[in-house]
């Protein structure tokens, strides 16, 4: 009998190893993950934190029972991973009750992404929460339930009235303006929390067009969130407890601190094991999701994906990329080859009452370094009808090659329900087929007062960005 092994237990790892055991019951999968949860939804997290959501066990898709007894897979939790020898085609896993070496004939590494920790000094003291994981998720979601307590605060002569942490209801500071970010300044403002969200560059949402950045930066300060630009964080202070955030030319006090400056590629057991990482420093692989080493694979946040636009190795940590390229490897694992497929950068995000969401390159810099000559247009647009009774505007940024015509990317921004991230999926099929603006602005698009204006803010974008050629 063949064993496939899987390292990791989330999106990608369990996908693969459903799929192969799906495709092949008599293949032999292993999975070792080194926590107690599998196949979560992390996305979930700041919205379990709000509130909205009311247990942990909600995100969960599949439970680790559900795995064992329904299908058929031979998961350990608890089991960290620490060395796979490709010569010797094994890996050795350690937890509580042991060492253990398992044996392979194929091997997905699944390794996903850790929060990236500046060069920030305090980042040890107590009240400094990141969000990569449940675990910081219920830490998060404990903090919150203090802050929501009618007991007493303990007082401290030394510190604030938050340092025991037993009930914590002052100001908080989030460190980076990207997705979580964002997601954690509305969950935490709807649990009454004074926040203030400070970002190192110019502009929040970096990966979104100038005009949708602007746009949520303007309805979060609405929302009472003070939001710092430029602002270059050097210290969380305090004694153990953090009491501000220091940047380069203020000081603000806060109870809480929660780093939201990305993530990074979980690579140190792959590179131990020789496996190749790529120009973006997360693992390579060809469109198979295989590694330079033979029978390896890699999927999910560990790992490079080809970007549509350029045809180059990308690195989009998402969830639907994860899981598409877990299922591809377990089907090749199992005997049909599958390709994972490339990415085009497609995310959403929601603002208290905003929505946005991006597709393919909007950055005329990475353009112009792929070849491209971009051109860009921002319009706004009614979502509906002029006439229905209800409807917002729609913000549309299309950006484009000047001389072919061809859609590179765009950024929607909309009243939350008026459709920015629904109609973005036009988008990404224009930006992953390669079609000109011309071809876009003839999409035949669907059209009812109740959803839609006849022409669809879509199309109205790519006909005016086509007439500025």
């Amino acid at each position: 009998m063949s064993t496939f092994v899987v390292v990791g237990g989330d999106a990608a790892a369990m996908s693969a190893a459903s799929k192969a055991k799906r495709d092949d019951p008599d293949l032999d999968v292993v999975v070792f993950e080194r926590g107690e949860w599998v196949s979560y939804g992390a996305c979930g997290l700041p919205y379990y934190i709000k509130g909205e959501i009311q247990s942990l066990q909600d995100l969960v898709s599949v439970t680790p029972e559900q795995f064992r007894e329904e299908r058929d897979i031979d998961l350990h939790t608890g089991h960290n991973v620490v060395d796979i020898d490709p010569d010797e085609q094994t890996v050795t896993a350690e937890s509580d009750e042991g060492t253990v070496v398992q044996a392979y004939d194929s091997l997905l590494v699944a390794t996903g992404a850790a929060p990236v920790m500046p060069p920030i000094d305090g980042l040890d003291r107590e009240g400094v929460y990141t969000l990569g994981s449940m675990s910081d998720g219920k830490e998060l979601r404990e903090y919150v339930a203090r802050a929501r307590s009618e007991g007493d605060l303990q007082q401290s002569d030394s510190g604030p009235a938050c340092q025991f942490l037993d009930s914590c209801n002052g100001p908080v500071g989030i460190v980076g303006g990207g997705y979580i970010g964002i997601e954690m300044a509305e969950a935490l403002a709807a649990n009454d929390f004074e926040v203030h969200l400070l970002q190192r560059g110019d502009r929040i949402l970096k990966a979104f067009s100038e005009a949708t950045s602007e746009t949520v930066a303007e309805h979060l300060a609405e929302q009472d969130v003070a939001v710092y630009l430029d602002a270059e964080v050097e210290e969380l202070a305090g004694d153990d407890v953090v009491d501000a955030v220091v940047t380069d030319d203020q000081r603000v006090p806060v109870e809480m601190v929660l780093v939201g400056t990305g993530v990074r590629p979980r690579t140190e057991l792959a590179e131990g094991a020789g496996i190749e990482l790529g120009p973006t420093g997360a693992i390579a692989t060809d469109a198979y999701r295989e590694t330079n080493v033979p029978d390896v694979y890699a999927a999910g946040d560990c790992a490079e994906a080809e970007h549509v636009v350029t045809g180059e190795p990308a690195y989009v940590p998402l969830a639907l990329t994860a899981n598409r390229h877990g299922r591809a490897v377990g089907a090749t694992v199992a005997g049909t080859p599958t390709e994972g497929g490339g990415v085009a950068g497609t995310s959403a995000v929601k603002a208290f009452e905003v929505e946005a969401a991006r597709t393919g390159m909007l950055d005329h810099e990475e353009a112009r370094e792929a070849g491209f000559d971009p051109i860009t247009e921002t319009i706004e647009a009614r979502s509906r009808a002029g006439y229905y009774p209800e409807g917002g505007t729609v913000e549309v940024t299309l950006t484009a090659d000047q001389e072919s015509g061809r859609v590179l990317g765009g950024s929607l921004l909309s009243e939350y329900g008026e459709g920015a991230v629904h109609r973005s999926h036009a988008l990404v099929g224009a930006v992953t087929e390669g079609i000109t603006l011309r071809e876009l602005s003839n999409y035949d698009l669907a059209y009812a007062p109740p959803f839609n204006t006849t022409w669809d803010p879509v199309l109205t974008a790519a006909k005016v960005l086509e007439g500025k050629r």
